[in-house]
């Protein structure tokens, strides 16, 4: 209760400013009011869904994850707002207290320079809000392909041109727009790629929420077949279940479910794809994460693999690969990752620039990477989670065309 009580007084302090910026910026008192009850609607439906209208056993529901979005939106306006607004009246306090001290008789009174600062931080504040809103409405499924050819001196004659296609953090308990859903497969398909890997987070907590979904990625098709592993949202471990059989029977459901699918689920093992007489190792850990659940076992996954194979590995998390993966003794030539979405937010104009607040947390956090010889993706997702959008870090469906160097 305390914690509410904190959040709401300093909510209604940000309004209180950006409410006064409004008066000073316009001649129109509706827009005033229009405002404060924009901000009191947005505040209750999040104190409603984040308390009375919780849904048991759904952390992330998607009204929970709206009422965040619009909070968020709402917030990031007003603290832009504010850092203008506040900056201004420390400059006037400062100004003021020289003119009592001074003894000046100057009256301190700049009302076309205030109004002049409210417009502009108003100005200012209305992109990253109008950019919020847009990603909500649009930007979570704005679907891109990003291609990428990668060369090895080692790669099996066969497998030269060999195409993958990785997607990853498919996040099904936040879709909302089955059209939007079909056209993403359907843009899968459409790479006819050689391989599928998923690379984990099919749901958000519970198998139940891939099944209105299940039947479109069925229709996922590769002619070498489509491989999977789990990520940490897979595990179910971010919701209370009543008995610790049933958290169990989630996960097992959710392993049956992929089957039925047509994924080939790799849990700490490996499969070897053939052409010819080449051969191609393709293998799969469980979640591996720095400060996440860590039951990924790579040596089991390679037990019984021998050495000379080309290797591509599958792993959630790629912290596993800056910890664990690159410093190992066996040599992975290419490894598929996912799990940070690029944080859903940032701004990316190919080959300018790369940035999002996620660069803090990350090392490696969206795009193709180098250590010592050997090469991560970490894909930026299909899905989202949490905030229920997308802006400037798109969803995307990434095509590796694997190349040999002697054959270039």
């Amino acid at each position: 209760m305390l914690r509410w009580i904190i959040f709401v007084t300093i909510y209604f302090i940000m309004a209180f400013y950006t409410l006064q910026a409004l008066k000073t910026a316009t001649r129109y008192p509706w827009v005033y009011y229009v405002m404060a009850v924009i901000s009191l609607i947005i505040l209750g439906n999040f104190i409603y869904q984040f308390s009375w209208g919780e849904q048991a056993g759904r952390v992330l529901s998607r009204p929970k994850s709206y009422a965040f979005g619009f909070l968020l939106a709402i917030l990031t306006f007003k603290l832009i707002t504010i850092i203008f607004l506040f900056s201004e009246d420390i400059f006037r306090f400062i100004s003021a207290s020289y003119h009592k001290l001074s003894g000046s008789s100057t009256e301190f009174s700049l009302p076309t320079r205030r109004r002049f600062l409210s417009m502009m931080a108003l100005g200012i504040a209305a992109v990253p809000f109008g950019a919020l809103l847009y990603g909500m409405y649009k930007g979570k499924y704005n679907f891109k392909v990003l291609n990428y050819t990668m060369e090895f001196d080692d790669l099996p004659d066969a497998f030269n041109g060999y195409k993958i296609t990785q997607i990853s953090d498919i996040h099904s308990g936040s879709f909302d727009d089955r059209k939007k859903i079909e056209y993403g497969v359907d843009l899968i398909n459409s790479q006819q790629s050689d391989v599928i890997c998923f690379t984990g987070d099919m749901v958000n907590n519970k198998a139940e929420e891939m099944e209105p979904w299940a039947d479109l990625f069925s229709t996922l098709k590769a002619p070498d077949g489509k491989f999977s592993i789990l990520g940490n949202h897979d595990y179910g471990d971010y919701v209370q279940w009543e008995t610790v059989e049933e958290k169990s029977k989630n996960l097992e459901d959710l392993k049956q479910m992929q089957k039925e699918m047509g994924f080939d689920l790799l849990l700490n093992e490996h499969r070897l794809l053939s052409k010819g007489k080449d051969k191609l190792a393709l293998i799969g850990v469980e979640n591996w994460g720095k400060g996440f659940k860590s039951v990924g076992d790579l040596n089991k996954a390679i037990d019984g693999l021998g050495n000379g194979h080309f290797r591509i590995l599958l792993s959630h998390d790629p912290t596993h690969w800056q910890e664990e993966v690159i410093q190992h003794d066996n040599h992975f030539h290419l490894t598929l990752s996912g799990h940070t979405h690029g944080m859903q937010f940032g701004i990316e104009i190919p080959g300018i620039i790369k940035w999002s607040p996620v660069k803090w947390r990350y090392k490696y956090w969206a795009g193709v990477y180098e250590e010592l010889g050997q090469f991560i993706n970490v894909n930026r997702g299909f899905g989202f989670i949490g905030y229920p959008g997308r802006v400037g870090i798109w969803p995307e469906i990434t095509v590796i065309t694997l190349k040999k160097k002697s054959l270039s």
